[in-house]
């Protein structure tokens, strides 16, 4: 049990009636170290786990509605050139493998199955989705749409959107300022102007048909400044996938 010693000297009462501790001298509290090794001794075997753990009994995992389930890609635990890269440095994975689909949902009197079909290499939003450790790896239950678009190479540059994304290859931020001043790395302003590379084939409407997007490859475009996902191709090139919605203009 912890005990505490106060003076009443020490402690002064203003006007207002509320208790004042300015002038509790620092001797005037006394705490056992009971409850702090209590504590200590309680934290020491306390572990969070981020995935939903599926016992070993359970050999099958099926998505309902327009839920999808996907395998995890490993996360690269090296750089290119070898180097081993801290727990803290590791990306966090945001492609992986589609093992299994929902049965779709109704929209309207209209059923829409799911688009992308087991077996596919997809990418999707960074915090989307419930993890669940299942037959010995980490899986992702996600709805349809928190799917970004289909990878079918190594390269993200050849990411086909799905729905209403609108994958956008970044410019490249100004070296310098109007005035001809050099900027440096941490004083650069992050771009919000791009090119469009791909766009999805549009969000479904009342009646279950695709409505096409306003933006096309090629439009060169101003959209929202910390919206959608970004990625970074394997020569460096920066893009960003990000709903049209998050498109504010196309400029000429």
């Amino acid at each position: 049990m912890s005990t505490a010693n106060l003076t009443a000297s020490s402690i002064a009462v203003p006007a207002r009636g509320l208790a004042s501790f300015e002038g509790l001298r620092p001797s005037s509290v006394k705490f056992s170290s009971v409850g702090t090794t209590l504590c200590q001794r309680s934290f020491r075997s306390f572990v969070v786990k981020a995935a939903t753990a599926v016992a070993p009994k359970y050999t099958s995992l099926k998505p309902l509605g327009d839920r999808v389930l996907v395998k995890i890609k490993t996360v690269e635990d090296k750089t290119d050139g070898g180097i081993l890269l801290p727990t803290s440095a590791q990306s966090k994975p945001q492609s992986g493998e589609v093992v299994a689909v929902g049965e779709g949902k109704s929209i309207g009197k209209n059923k829409v199955d799911i688009s992308v079909k087991t077996g596919t290499q997809v990418v999707y939003s960074k915090y989307a989705g419930t993890e669940v450790e299942f037959s010995g790896s980490n899986h992702l239950i996600l709805k349809e749409d928190d799917i970004v678009g289909i990878l079918e190479t190594d390269d993200i540059k050849d990411l086909k959107p799905l729905n209403d994304r609108v994958f956008i290859k970044i410019a490249e931020a100004e070296e310098k300022t109007a005035g001809g001043l050099l900027l440096t790395e941490a004083t650069k302003e992050k771009p919000s102007i791009g090119t469009v590379v791909a766009v999805g084939p549009g969000p479904l409407d009342e009646e279950g048909n695709r409505k096409a997007l306003p933006i096309a490859p090629g439009n060169t475009v101003l959209f929202s400044k910390y919206a959608g996902n970004d990625f970074k191709g394997n020569d460096g090139t920066n893009f960003i996938a990000l709903r049209a919605s998050d498109v504010m203009a196309v400029l000429s």
